[in-house]
């Protein structure tokens, strides 16, 4: 079994790649291909804009945080029923983890997928230049199978025929089109990155307008064409027996608390789990019956006055947590469980008051970039010197804390990529554990089962 499969890769971040990669995504829907999205990278904004593209759940794909065999393992798990796979990039094509290899790039996953590469490249200012910069982005790694070439920010007609000429002069991939400057419309952004696509701050007839630029400035037919087949692993295992009955994990869901990855959640439910979503923002208090709490990043800071209003919900969660439940929050979660968050005009704002720290909101990064973590001693993901894989991606930071004299102490040993620095971090109490870092489950195979164990015997006591 094999599905065709596309890569839109970038030459740099910012030169329209997810733009291209929505719009291609609504132009192979509107003509009834069952289409499914991924996405290269930590990212938890741009695979809500292709779900909604697509009709599908975008997974992300990442070398780093996971590994080969999970990549083909979740690839054929959700493609299995698509007509054709279109994988939207990260940054430049071969930026990642690592200066010296593919680790965590675009180029890796495209790679490992044996997939058909489409090159996005900002073309204003360009001309038979062109040439040149596909020519090293083609030859630089061979196991990348580059197909073509779109040219956005492009002018005239012309403009596109001497593109097309200086790269069929060098027998380079082709053309696939030329998308002149202001034709695509321009996706919100907030923070690093886009806003999470709702039908308010994406609404349809954006998506429509891609797909139109798409139509207009695009060989769709030679793009599809283009496509090479992902060879889909067979599974090799068999379904996980579920003789106990599941234990139900709250997982909170809304505007402020939605940094999730879908897979994350499923792991959680082939452990054993019955996820139950809920909010914050609107819900008065956690479901009934719940053995764990999961609170994902999100943006909290942003709603910090309407999530410290709802005073039910905050009393039902730190009652949870006093109690003795499993609770754990991750970023946005970490700011929702500690103290207060102080927002950018100096308001502090009372949140559930488990975890002892108070944060403020930046107007500028504060974090981000990828993180290892070892477990000092056993804690809700795992045993001592056990280890897992994830990425910090904040515009907030600590502003006060007490761990040591309200029994919470650090149980991480957290390790950047970017300076390999060791740092305690993961903060800990009986059966609450907060922290900045957004791990990624898969980068243990025992961690999810650890948590939703940890869950079960919190419901059993």
């Amino acid at each position: 079994m094999s599905i065709p499969t596309l890569v839109i890769a970038g030459v740099s971040s910012g030169v329209g790649k997810t733009s291209i990669a929505l719009g291609l995504t609504r132009v192979l829907t509107n003509r009834g291909l069952r289409v499914q999205p991924f996405k290269v990278g930590p990212d938890f904004l741009d695979p809500t804009y292709l779900t909604r593209a697509a009709g599908r759940t975008c997974y992300n794909l990442d070398g780093w945080m996971t590994s080969r065999e999970y990549i083909w393992q979740l690839f054929t798990r959700v493609s299995g029923d698509a007509d054709i796979a279109i994988v939207e990039g990260v940054m430049g094509m071969f930026d990642g983890s690592d200066p010296e290899n593919n680790s965590g790039s675009t180029a890796e996953i495209a790679a490992w997928l044996g997939a058909g590469t489409i090159l996005v490249v900002n073309s204003h200012g360009l001309a038979r230049s062109i040439a040149p910069l596909v020519k090293g982005f083609a030859e630089f790694d061979p196991s990348v199978k580059l197909v073509g070439v779109i040219a956005n920010y492009a002018g005239s007609t012309r403009h596109r025929a001497w593109m097309e000429a200086a790269l069929e002069a060098e027998n380079l991939p082709p053309l696939f089109g030329a998308v002149t400057r202001d034709s695509l419309p321009k996706l919100p952004s907030r923070h690093l990155g886009l806003v999470t696509a709702d039908p308010q701050t994406l609404p349809e007839s954006v998506i429509d307008k891609l797909a139109s630029a798409c139509e207009e400035y695009l060989d769709i037919d030679a793009i599809i064409a283009a496509a090479a087949p992902s060879e889909l692993s067979a599974s090799d295992s068999s379904p996980v027996s579920k003789t106990k009955q599941p234990v139900r994990i709250g997982a909170a869901c809304d505007a402020a608390f939605h940094f999730a990855y879908p897979d994350n959640l499923e792991a959680l439910v082939d452990a054993g789990a019955e996820v139950v979503f809920f909010s914050p923002l609107e819900d008065e208090r956690i479901p009934d019956g719940l053995g764990g709490l999961y609170f994902p990043g999100g943006y909290p800071e942003l709603f910090a006055a309407k999530l410290a209003a709802n005073k039910t919900m905050l009393a039902s969660i730190r009652a949870f947590g006093d109690s003795g439940g499993v609770v754990f929050g991750e970023c946005g979660g970490l700011m929702y469980l500690g103290q207060a968050i102080v927002d950018s005009d100096g308001t502090e704002h009372e949140m559930v008051g488990l975890a002892p720290v108070t944060t403020r909101k930046l107007d500028n990064l504060r974090t981000l970039g990828y993180v290892e973590v070892t477990f000092g001693e056993d804690c809700l993901w795992g045993s001592a010197g056990e280890k897992l894989r994830g990425h910090e991606f904040h515009y907030s930071e600590i502003v006060a804390e007490d761990f040591e004299a309200q029994g919470w102490h650090r149980v991480y040993s957290l390790s950047r990529r970017r300076n390999q620095e060791a740092q305690a971090e993961g903060f800990a109490r009986g059966n609450m554990l907060v922290s900045y870092v957004h791990l990624h489950w898969a980068s243990s195979p025992q961690a999810a089962a650890a948590f939703v164990n940890r869950c079960r015997e919190a419901v059993e006591k």
